[in-house]
């Protein structure tokens, strides 16, 4: 399989630009989380469903006490201090995004687990780590930046040793291609949080299956993160006016006012049923 060229400047350039929209309108000081958040019959409010999301893909997983664990695309750390805090892991967590390395960084010592977590600026696809490294790779909505998505299962396998665990939250496509309409809608969305494209649940299977996964497992968990997805949209569908008036008077760049357009765009294509959110396990075979 010929590899395809990952740009991470879109992604570090779309992540320095956001912050502060998801500093102030989705982080909670209790996770440090810019994913979803995942709701059951314990989650009470938003900043349970952010650690909920955690503690429902850890479970099936099956991380250990103690576990080596690799974030890939660990955003401001909030996977990782969590399943240091839980797990007593030591934990890595990469992201190409130095400004969200530094934040990590500074968040681990705050939360008191700089001793258990360290931080990097490095691209998932090319690592710097030896052959086995880590007991579980875990990536938690970051596989849809990148273009060359079996790059990732490549560099997965080769960080785990035999046996380890493989974890993903994920967005994936329901089919490839969509009519036209569909499609643009799903880029719309897309195009807006730097995401080049998302793959179906087959592609996914496929790639874990030819890097040497085994046991890959795929379960749709749309339902419990609908009310999530729900909420953002709301979000930015409140703040769209606003939005369309400080993009005219360039007080917020194409990059900022893509965000809020993604915001609004991922719900509208869920209702189209051209996406859905699924959860992945592999073992390493």
């Amino acid at each position: 399989m010929m590899a395809v060229t990952h740009d991470l400047r879109p992604i570090q350039h779309y992540y320095d630009e956001t912050w502060h929209d998801y500093r102030w309108l989705w982080l909670n000081p209790s996770n440090y989380a810019i994913h979803f958040g995942y709701w059951d019959d314990r989650t009470r409010k938003h900043a349970d469903a952010l650690n909920r999301l955690n503690a429902a893909l850890a479970e099936r997983i099956g991380i250990q006490h103690g576990a080596r664990i690799l974030d890939a695309g660990c955003g401001v750390g909030g996977s990782a201090i969590w399943l240091a805090e839980t797990f007593a892991a030591r934990v890595v967590g990469i992201t190409p995004v130095a400004s969200q390395v530094e934040r990590a960084r500074r968040f681990g010592v705050q939360r008191g687990v700089s001793d258990r977590v360290r931080f990097a600026k490095e691209d998932y696809l090319r690592t710097s780590f030896p052959d086995a490294s880590f007991d579980v790779v875990w990536a938690l909505e970051s596989i849809c930046h990148a273009a060359d998505k079996a790059g990732f299962y490549r560099e997965a396998r080769r960080l785990l040793r035999p046996g380890g665990r493989l974890g993903i939250v994920e967005y994936l496509r329901t089919a490839r291609p969509l009519p036209h309409g569909d499609e643009a809608l799903l880029h719309s969305w897309l195009s807006g949080w730097a995401i080049p494209d998302i793959a179906t649940g087959a592609e996914h299977r496929e790639w874990a299956t030819a890097f040497g996964f085994d046991d890959v497992g795929l379960i749709d968990i749309t339902p419990r993160v609908r009310p999530s997805l729900a909420r953002l949209h709301r979000m930015a569908s409140f703040a769209w006016p606003a939005a369309l008036m400080l993009r005219a008077l360039r007080v917020r760049s194409d990059t900022q006012h893509g965000n809020v357009r993604g915001a609004r765009d991922q719900f509208r294509a869920l209702r189209r049923g051209l996406w859905f959110d699924a959860m992945l396990t592999a073992t390493a075979a």
